[in-house]
């Protein structure tokens, strides 16, 4: 029994969800995300408790999967349109820049060339010295444009250079070591 999909999704004031057969619909702000869900769960507003319910048709494997899942996107939506989801990289180098124009990410770290990442759209990026700054309504799109960034120069070990999450510890390798003639 998915303890997950079982579990009501509140709708806080603002936020407005229609479903229209299989489609869901959460608009909230300037914001607005929509899904296609499996057929395998059915999604229902229950008006009386202001709350998105989401319930599965089966007993078996794939149901109670999609059950959950179906679930927490619900979830991710409603509040990725009230509050909105944000995710920090730094970047760590000496005299490695990023620069936001227009819709792209210019990012001079290191290699000979600028490295330009595209800006999705709905989502904010925002560069302050060595920190860039991703957010918007949606999470999955969110850390998807936050993990394309780092992955153009994932931290090292060994000098820690790179772009890492705010978060993230980078353990450090000790580099080789002198060792003298003896004699």
């Amino acid at each position: 029994m998915s303890r997950i999909g079982n579990k009501l999704i509140a709708i806080p004031d603002g936020v407005k969800v229609s479903v229209r057969g299989r489609e869901v619909v959460v608009q909230g702000g300037k914001d607005s995300l929509n899904m296609t869900h499996r057929p395998e769960v059915t999604v229902r507003i229950d008006e009386q408790a202001k709350a998105v319910v989401v319930e599965r048709e089966a007993e078996d494997r794939t149901s109670r999967a999609m059950h959950g899942l179906t679930r927490s996107l619900i979830n991710n939506m409603v509040e990725g349109v009230s509050k909105g989801f944000s995710k920090e990289l730094e970047i760590v180098g000496v005299g490695w820049t990023a620069k936001v124009q227009g819709v792209k990410l210019n990012l001079n770290i290191g290699y000979a060339d600028t490295r330009v990442v595209d800006i999705l759209p709905g989502l904010n990026v925002e560069v302050q010295g060595q920190r860039v700054k991703v957010s918007g309504p949606d999470k999955q799109a969110v850390g998807q444009l936050a993990a394309d960034i780092r992955c153009i120069r994932k931290p090292e070990p060994y000098n820690g250079k790179g772009i890492k999450y705010i978060d993230e510890r980078v353990v450090r390798k000790q580099g080789k070591a002198f060792v003298g003639s003896g004699a």
